[in-house]
This record gives C-alpha cells, structure tokens and sequence, in this order.
C-alpha cells in the first residue's frame, strides 16, 4: 500500500478512538453481502500463527451455512471473498485500507460484535486503527462487507514512516465527517491540511488550515456535514 499515493482506505464509525459496539453507517446492505466476489478475488493469505486456539477456530471446519450470528468469524482471511462495495472502496483515493491489512487485522485484530450485522476486526499499526466488518452467516463463504481506517494516536501516526502530516489529516477528517453524518464539524475541520483529495460520495474533497469546510476540488461545493456531501451531486467531474 502506498499511502502517499492517495491509497485504499477510510473511516466510518461513529466514534473515532474506540471498537465498542458501534453503527458502521456504510455497511452493505443484505443485497451486496450476497453478491460475493468470486474466490479468485478472495483475500491473501498465510500461515496463521496468530489465530487463537478458540471456537472460531473449530468453526472454520465447518460449512458456514451451518454458523449462527452468534458463532466468531473465521481467522482465516484466504477463505473470505470481497464485496462489490469492498473492492469499490479499494479504488478510492484516500481510504488506506489495502486487502494486505484486512488480512492482518483477520487475523490478529481485536474482535467485537457489529451492532449493525456481522462482526468487526480492529487492529492498530503505525498509530491508526483498521476496522474490517464481516460476515458469514448469509453467504456459501465469508465475505469482507466494509473496511476503513481511524486515528487511535495521532502523534505515534506522525513518526510512523508509512504515513506523512497529509495522510493523518485525511483519516482524521473523513472519521470526523463519518462519526455523526447530519452534524456539520467546522471546528474539526478547520485546523487540518489535505492537499490529496480524498472521495466521497461523487465529490473529491480537500481543505487548507483555517477553513471550516471541505471543498470539491471538481464543483467547488464547500461542505461542512458528510450528509451535505453524499446528498449533492458532483457537476464538475465530467470536466476533468
């Protein structure tokens, strides 16, 4: 993953900091979780020395059509395929999240139960949290459903070499924005510095010190809400 690029990732939770229980507000619907990808787009993979020796592991022998809601997921990130609302997130400049750290975090992240469906991975590197969402009680395999990232120490992600001051205040505005859709965050906002727009909805956003909003680098819409970004089109983006 290059970060520096602009690369895979992003933060959608409602509560940077923490891996409580929490609405993932992008979760996939029902719809994309059943929509699969093939095995050959499944997750890489490797000997799993960091799986614990738990009922999860016991539960990876057996057809998943046989699991409950209640039953862990499997540490076994090469048996997951990737939604189509996964791979779309790959794509998208600013989010961070690589298939390479969706494996690390199934197989040594945290566990918690996703309030919305599912289950949640969260695992700490370089000062950043990645929260991987999946499920495998509705589909003929586990699937990765959603992925992003959240700043767990922002100092540690300033010294950490994968990532530069623009990189931290993307992942820091985008789990702003994300935390309460409807709430407008100038004051959050204001003191970060994105050169490297970052999408999302239509729109390509970025913001320099001092301004309480997020500009559309392709209509130059401001926005200062995540629902004011995901509610208007983007008119610019065929110009460009």
């Amino acid at each position: 993953m290059a970060s520096r690029q602009g690369g895979p990732g992003d933060a959608e939770s409602s509560r940077p900091g923490s891996t409580e229980r929490r609405t993932a507000s992008t979760t996939a619907p029902a719809g994309s979780r059943r929509r699969a990808a093939t095995r050959s787009d499944s997750l890489p993979h490797g000997p799993d020395t960091d799986a614990p020796r738990t009922r999860s592991s016991r539960a990876g022998k057996r057809p998943s059509a046989g699991r409950t809601p209640e039953d862990p997921p499997v540490r076994d990130p090469g048996r997951y395929a990737l939604t189509d609302h996964f791979r779309e997130r790959l794509e998208q400049p600013g989010r961070y999240v690589s298939t390479r750290t969706v494996s690390d975090a199934i197989r040594r992240g945290q566990l918690r139960w996703n309030r919305t469906d599912g289950w949640r991975f969260a695992l700490v590197d370089g000062g950043v949290r990645f929260v991987v969402v999946v499920s495998d009680t509705e589909t003929n395999s586990p699937v990765v459903v959603t992925g992003w990232t959240e700043m767990a120490d922002r100092e540690a992600a300033l010294d950490a070499p994968r990532w530069d001051p623009v990189d931290v205040d993307t992942i820091a505005v985008r789990a702003a924005l994300s935390e309460s859709a409807s709430t407008p965050i100038p004051d959050r906002i204001r003191p970060r510095t994105v050169t490297r727009p970052f999408v999302v909805g239509e729109h390509r956003l970025e913001t320099e010190p001092g301004e309480p909003f997020v500009r559309c680098t392709a209509c130059g819409c401001r926005f200062r809400s995540k629902d004011a970004i995901t509610g208007r089109a983007c008119h610019g983006r065929s110009g460009r």
